[in-house]
């Protein structure tokens, strides 16, 4: 049960949840790296701001990583619309949109890499 967990080891399950190392994790949402350790060894403290950072950058539900109640990531409320757009399309299509898809999430990444170091 999540709720017996702290608050700091669920921002280490969400980073590996996702895959990505403390230096990933922490540069996307402007932090060190070594704060990024401490918070999640529970020696720094985590403030209201890096919670917003964590549930915007990441699609994490800020009721669950506050509680551990709820679902660990929010639900895009166009994904249902997604899933059946992509289904009614043929094959190639269907990847031809992928490719694109994969693209447009390099760009934003991108994107918010420059508006980071502005």
């Amino acid at each position: 049960m999540m709720e017996n967990i702290t608050i700091y080891q669920r921002v280490r399950i969400v980073r590996q949840k996702l895959k990505l190392t403390q230096r990933q994790f922490a540069e996307q949402i402007g932090l060190a790296q070594t704060a990024l350790s401490m918070i999640e060894t529970g020696n720094n403290t985590l403030t209201d701001k890096v919670i917003k950072l964590i549930c915007a950058e990441f699609g994490v539900n800020e009721s669950w990583i506050r509680s551990g109640k709820g679902e660990m990531m929010k639900e895009s409320p166009h994904l249902k619309e997604l899933g059946d757009i992509l289904v009614n399309l043929s094959l190639p299509t269907q990847k031809y949109l992928l490719l694109m898809a994969r693209e447009l999430l390099t760009v934003e990444k991108n994107l918010r890499e420059e508006l980071k170091n502005l």
